[in-house]
């Protein structure tokens, strides 16, 4: 509930505050220094009556005094289930100043993403991404923050505050390092649970100072409070009774003082032992009594100002305690008389929206509890249809929410309206509640598999075993048409493969296709086995897959996306099992319309999601296409930054972009783009198949750069190591983490690594050596100890590349072939390795070709010209290894080192 503190409790709560205060003051100055000065984070915490507000109150004093912008907000109790509540509230002031077009102007391009959440713009018809929105809303701040310099963040009751800001806030605070803002934030221990809790320690964590931790005033200050607000004839005793009454709590301690002034008890020893009776009025049962006193009437209107918690007008409360306006108004007086409610202090800085406010949270919580839950519920019901029919359904849904379960048909749609408006402004747990809500209501037969459908799709990014629940649920039932049939199986599909379960993906696509007669749905869902089939990373279930998909695609003209889909898939599984590239480069330009995507098969276009396309990127990237690739990768990375979309899509199209530039030897690049997609990729969530990419695409790239420590770093902190997923990831999980024991000397390890990774290949009844080149590692690794099996796998690689067809894939072959061999055999086959690779886009490939040639020829101007390339890639290691033969050869100073 938005509830303020009166003057006179604040200032007598900061008694025993001058270090905070020091702490404060020295803030603002740091802040108000110069624009470039850092921004800071200040973390009061303390429990109910501590004199937090006070102290942020006293914090907008001091900053006020500097000419700094203060803005301010609060969480709230019954206020937490309305997604963004605290941010708009922060950004009031900014926002009430700017015309709507001044503030397109100022959130630049954030303005579609962040402003619906803010409530300044109407949202799009999809989706937005909750972590779109969430940077957006950064940027919003950052942008506004500076117009406003100096300026400084008060959030009070943090701990109250939704979950969504909360989000906002733990991002916000990361990045005030570069920004001179000043934030401080106010909450009680204890109090949050769940991802409200993880969000409030990781703000903490990113405070530069230690938490302010609030201490209850003790026996000499409470005793100086006591003689400032009764006289200086408060004898010692009566003292030591108040703070024995009131544990030295700063709101516990004014409120028993105004009661004892108001009672004229005389503050003696004498009478100390009245005290606690005075002090139980204060708060739980006791102001519950003070209510009663009052009358029915002013218990009703309090009542329901605790019900609408925030917006608190006198009409407003009329209609819905059903009294006329002379009474509540009547009421108000009453309450405010009595320390219960009060006004809006015009010195908070907030835009009030209502004529009262509490007192203090624990009076609002102690009314709230006091309500009968029968009537408690009813005058929700009641708050949501006034909120309803003035235009404000969304702002209805929280009241909605505590309605008691009564098969109200109307209450399930206004529940799934909201959860669509939640939604449409990046709230998806909002979204969730709603729906969640409206199950208990419980719907109509006729409904229901829809309310579940939507409760399925809301949490499909972010809780896929619910997911899979909810849409389980919804195909038993009747209610949804063939086509939302259709795309909750696909749904189901996507969730379980999120859920790390691919063989239940491919089943339940399966079985729904074979409800299905010919025609595009069940071409659709064919397309889609074919895809998680292609994607999983185990041993080949079904026997002759590869052979259906190609006896599928061989009649696909690419008429429509569902044909489109197949060829692509075909490309990818050709790809993957070796066969040659040309075939798979024809499928692919099958798939496209004119070179480009076809309009419903785009990168953010629902209907078959990202994996589809990464599969025709990456197989463009294998069949040496990399300029296809990289413009597709580059596609995906725009089109998901237009949108909004900045969690997993993003993530994956920085770390699949980062696979085209390690391909073509773009190593800074590269390595820049994987530490991005490996950022993203942490704030989705460990384990999932686009974190594996970015690991391992960073891990590669700095092997290619020779940066072994820094890439072992990156497998110790992110957990580079089995088990794997059960998805194919890119680059090849086992052969990159083969080649990094190696590279780090565990050989014995790195050999079983690669062993485990011929195994996988087998086992999927395909190798393509560009894709998982564990053969050519695993040669080198054994040419000394078992040179006639390296011979033998060198062989086979020899094999698969010619079968595949690419300078890349012979060139590697070549290069492993000569690295098994000596004398001029050796120099024969490397001269043939450099010779192949320089016609491949593979640029890292092709210097490290060069340089092993002119070391096996003992040829100054072959490594002087692998040198060169080694430096235009990056490749810093190999660059070494040049500058190591050249100065054997006596040839360093022609070079530089």
């Amino acid at each position: 509930m938005t509830e303020v503190r009166p003057r006179a409790a604040a200032s007598a709560s900061l008694w025993e505050r001058d270090q905070e205060i020091a702490v404060l003051t020295q803030a603002v100055d740091t802040l108000c220094a110069d624009r470039s000065s850092p921004g800071g984070l200040l973390v009061l915490r303390g429990e109910a009556g501590l004199g937090k507000t006070a102290l942020l109150a006293e914090a907008r004093r001091i900053a006020e005094r500097r000419g700094c912008a203060v803005w301010s907000a609060r969480g709230g109790q019954t206020l937490r289930s309305v997604p963004f509540h605290v941010v708009r509230q922060l950004l009031q002031p900014a926002l009430v100043s700017l015309l709507p077009e001044e503030a397109r102007e100022y959130l630049g391009d954030w303005y579609g993403i962040a402003g619906p959440a803010l409530g300044i713009a109407d949202p799009g018809e999809r989706h937005a991404d909750p972590q779109g929105v969430c940077d957006g809303l950064v940027a919003a701040v950052r942008r506004l923050a500076r117009r406003e310099w100096p300026l400084v963040l008060l959030i009070d009751d943090a701990h109250w505050a939704d979950q969504e800001s909360l989000r906002w806030l733990a991002a916000f605070a990361e990045r005030l390092g570069d920004l001179s803002v000043l934030a401080v934030v106010a909450r009680r221990p204890g109090e949050a649970t769940g991802a409200a809790a993880r969000h409030l320690d990781a703000i903490a964590a990113a405070a530069r100072r230690p938490v302010t931790t609030l201490s209850a005033l003790t026996p000499d200050a409470t005793a100086g409070l006591t003689r400032a607000t009764l006289g200086t004839d408060a004898d010692a005793p009566f003292c030591r009774g108040v703070w024995a009454v009131t544990g030295g709590n700063p709101y516990d301690t004014v409120e028993l003082l105004a009661k004892v002034r108001d009672s004229g008890l005389e503050p003696v020893g004498s009478r100390a032992g009245e005290l606690r009776a005075l002090n139980r009025a204060a708060r739980g049962g006791g102001l519950v009594a003070r209510l009663e006193q009052l009358g029915v009437d002013a218990t009703r209107f309090a009542w329901g100002a605790a019900v609408l918690g925030t917006g608190i007008r006198v009409d407003l409360v009329a209609r819905l305690t059903v009294m006329s306006h002379e009474d509540a108004a009547r009421c108000a007086e009453l309450l405010r008389a009595d320390r219960i409610l009060t006004e809006p202090d015009p010195a908070a800085g907030q835009a009030a929206d209502g004529d009262l406010e509490f007192v203090h949270p624990l009076i609002a919580t102690a009314v709230y509890e006091s309500i009968p839950d029968a009537l408690r519920r009813a005058m929700h019901g009641i708050a949501a249809q006034l909120l309803t029919d003035s235009g404000r359904g969304a702002a209805a849904s929280r009241h909605l929410m505590e309605v008691h379960p009564d098969d109200d048909a109307e209450l399930v749609e206004q529940l799934r309206e909201a959860a669509r408006e939640h939604l449409a402004v990046g709230a998806p747990e909002a979204a969730r509640r709603c729906l969640e809500r409206a199950l208990q209501e419980p719907p109509g037969p006729d409904v229901h598999a829809r309310v579940l459908y939507e409760l399925g799709c809301a949490t499909l990014l972010t809780a896929p075993a619910r997911t899979i629940g909810h849409l389980r649920a919804a195909l038993t039932l009747p209610g949804l048409d063939a086509d939302t049939r259709v795309e909750a199986v696909w749904r189901l599909s996507q969730a379980y493969l999120h859920n790390d379960q691919p063989e239940e993906a491919v089943r339940t696509v399966e079985a729904e296709a074979a409800r299905h007669g010919p025609g595009p749905a069940r071409m659709r869902l064919q397309a889609v086995r074919c895809m998680w089939e292609g994607l999983h990373a185990g041993e080949d279930t079904s026997p002759g897959r590869s052979a259906r998909l190609a006896e599928l695609a061989a009649s696909c003209t690419g008429r429509d996306n569902s044909e489109r889909a197949l060829l692509i898939l075909r490309a990818f599984d050709a790809m993957t099992h070796g066969e040659n590239a040309e075939v798979v480069v024809e499928l692919c330009d099958r798939a496209l319309v004119d070179g480009r995507l076809a309009p419903g098969l785009g990168w953010t276009d629902p209907e078959w999601g990202v994996e589809l396309l990464m599969m025709l990127g990456s197989s463009y990237a294998c069949a040496d296409r990399l300029d296809r690739a990289e413009s597709l990768f580059a596609e995906a990375l725009r089109a998901y930054t237009a949108a909004g979309w900045s969690g997993g899509h993003l993530a994956l199209a920085h770390a699949f972009l980062g696979l085209a530039y390690r391909r073509q030897g773009r190593l800074r690049d590269a390595e820049r783009v994987l530490r991005e997609a490996l950022r993203l990729a942490e704030r989705v969530g460990r384990g999932l198949p686009l974190y594996w990419s970015a690991t391992c695409g960073l891990i590669d790239t700095l092997l290619a750069r020779g940066h072994v420590g820094e890439a072992w770093g990156v497998a110790e902190q992110y957990g580079f190591a089995p088990p794997y997923p059960s998805t194919i990831v890119l680059p090849d999980t086992r052969s990159v983490r083969g080649r990094l024991l190696l590279a780090v000397g565990r050989t014995a390890e790195g050999v079983d690594e690669l062993e485990s990774a011929e195994e996988a290949a087998a086992a999927r009844g395909g190798h393509n050596p560009v894709l998982a080149p564990w053969a050519l590692d695993l040669a080198r690794a054994l040419a000394a100890q078992d040179p006639a099996r390296a011979a033998r796998l060198a062989a086979d690689a020899r094999r698969h590349a010619e079968r595949f067809g690419t300078d890349t894939a012979m060139g590697e072959a070549l290069r492993c072939a000569a690295a098994l061999e000596t004398g001029r055999r050796a120099v024969r086959l490397a001269a043939q390795a450099a010779a192949r690779l320089e016609a491949s886009p593979c640029q890292y490939e092709h210097a490290a070709a060069r340089v092993e040639y002119g070391i096996a020829a003992r040829s100054v101007p072959e490594l002087e010209r692998g040198l060169a390339l080694a430096r235009s890639c990056g490749a810093d290691g190999l660059a070494a290894r040049a500058r190591k033969a050249l100065e054997a050869e006596g040839a360093l100073s022609r070079v530089g080192v």
